[in-house]
């Protein structure tokens, strides 16, 4: 492993995982106190590469938190072997495959704590949904992901095609001056498979929301494109949650879709790192 990024008390490193026999790439971030308290598992988003939760990670680890922040299978190493990816189910059976390798080498505290953002955000939920013999999960939080798309957005511009910047972003004022610049390196073709189902995931969730067993907490930006954020569109998404302990809607605002790269990112990752420690309490 290669260190990527130091923080007084933590390390950022390359990482690899095997997941149902596929290789993914990842970046490991490990508190410097010793054996984590809890792991955050953190899901990029459609077009992303793991390198979306760096700024995450420094944050958590002063927690004593590790965060184990995953390539999604067609991203990364593995795209050589899976050119048009895996639709999401297959995706979170693969992460639930390769968190179960993890935990053979690696303390993974009180539990693993889904963090997903966007299309990961989904690939989160199927993972919450199913797999009884992976490691024990203490709750989930999502953001840019809702229920139904926003009219506006249905023709699915590609994430990295013409027209898709308004969807992905907001208004270019609200992140740093260079972060277009520096996003370039996060950037990833989005795989056939997955693009292919876009328009299927308001029936996906259906299916798999009465399955999903532990807190969740769903964060949407003020300057959302994607979805439908009325009140009886987010209140039929919560109801569908039938089995979750707890449901939490937030709003930030002066974010746009991709939160975690603007300047609200550190008000938004200290709430994720909030309703982690409430979720610890719970499962006491």
């Amino acid at each position: 492993m290669s260190t990527l990024a130091q923080d007084a008390g933590s390390t950022l490193t390359e990482h690899t995982l095997t997941g149902a026999g596929i290789r993914l790439s990842a970046r490991l971030a490990l508190p410097a106190s010793g054996a984590p308290r809890a792991t955050i598992l953190a899901i990029h988003g459609r077009g992303m590469r793991a390198g979306y939760w760096d700024a995450f990670a420094p944050l958590a680890t002063r927690l004593g938190h590790a965060v184990l922040a995953v390539d999604r299978p067609g991203y990364g190493d593995s795209a050589r072997d899976l050119p048009e990816g895996q639709n999401l189910a297959d995706q979170a059976e693969t992460l639930r495959a390769a968190l179960k390798e993890h935990a053979r080498t690696h303390d993974l505290g009180a539990g693993v704590f889904l963090l997903g953002h966007s299309d990961g955000g989904k690939v989160a939920l199927h993972t919450a949904a199913g797999g009884a013999d992976a490691p024990p999960l203490l709750g989930l939080d999502a953001s840019g992901v809702g229920y139904h798309y926003d009219p506006a957005a249905l023709h699915f511009p590609s994430t990295l095609g013409g027209g898709a910047t308004k969807l992905n972003w907001g208004p270019l004022g609200l992140y740093p001056r260079g972060t277009f610049q520096a996003s370039r390196a996060l950037l990833a073709p989005t795989p056939p498979r997955e693009s292919a189902e876009t328009m299927w995931w308001p029936r996906q969730f259906e299916a798999l929301a009465p399955e999903v067993r532990i807190p969740v907490r769903l964060t949407f930006a003020q300057h959302e494109a994607w979805w439908d954020l009325s009140e009886a569109a987010l209140t039929a998404m919560t109801a569908r949650l039938t089995a979750t302990p707890r449901v939490t809607v937030d709003h930030l605002a002066a974010a746009g879709h991709n939160i975690s790269l603007g300047h609200t990112a550190t008000a938004y990752h200290l709430r994720v790192l909030a309703f982690l420690e409430e979720c610890l309490l719970g499962s006491r």
